[in-house]
């Protein structure tokens, strides 16, 4: 997925099924709100065709019900989950008013912040659809050309921007490719989107 709205958000999305693999059990939803952009991203725990089933149930449930009210929305899909094979996920709303991104996070999903200051939001500890806590919201205020990641674990975490100087310059298309590319895990399924929040 790759698209330019006019709601000043460029973005782009990768998903690449772990070596050996079809389907993925990484997934990613991106869906546009009255006030910005809802986006999601999802790894079902384990991989191929039986993960790969549960995120088809996901994206139909944040498909229908996405909105900006994320931690709400998180408990929502816990619920439905429930009796699953689980997934850890990152919700995210972006206001295109405010330039504000409201997140909840469960698992290890990466949030990160590149631009007018290098930052990350964490999620918390748990399974979707097993054992979580009431999710915590948080808030971060994007300026202008900042460019937001988004991925899961089958990317490593380690990376910065000496590692990949074109990150901030490069359309999110080529960043969301590049960064699985560079330094996604090749036995696990692996997901990332690129956002610049452009005035």
């Amino acid at each position: 997925m790759d698209m330019s709205v006019e709601q000043h958000w460029d973005y782009s999305s990768l998903i690449r099924p772990c070596a050996g693999e079809q389907l993925s059990g990484d997934m990613v939803v991106i869906q546009t709100l009255e006030r910005g952009l809802f986006v999601a991203v999802v790894d079902v725990l384990g991989h191929g065709p039986k993960a790969h089933e549960l995120t088809l149930v996901i994206q139909a449930y944040l498909g229908r019900y996405a909105n900006s009210d994320v931690g709400a929305l998180m408990s929502g899909l816990h619920q439905h989950l429930r009796g699953s094979r689980g997934a850890v996920a990152v919700l995210c709303a972006m206001n295109s008013e405010t330039g504000c991104a409201v997140f909840a996070g469960i698992g290890n999903v990466s949030f990160r912040r590149f631009g007018s200051a290098n930052s990350r939001l964490v999620s918390q500890y748990g399974v979707l659809g097993q054992n979580m806590r009431t999710p915590r919201t948080q808030t971060l205020k994007m300026e202008a050309n900042d460019t937001v990641l988004i991925y899961s674990d089958g990317v490593s975490d380690h990376f910065t921007l000496d590692d990949y100087p074109g990150l901030l310059c490069q359309e999110p298309s080529q960043v969301s490719s590049n960064v699985i590319a560079r330094f996604g895990k090749g036995h696990d399924d692996a997901a990332c989107v690129a956002i610049r929040y452009t005035l």
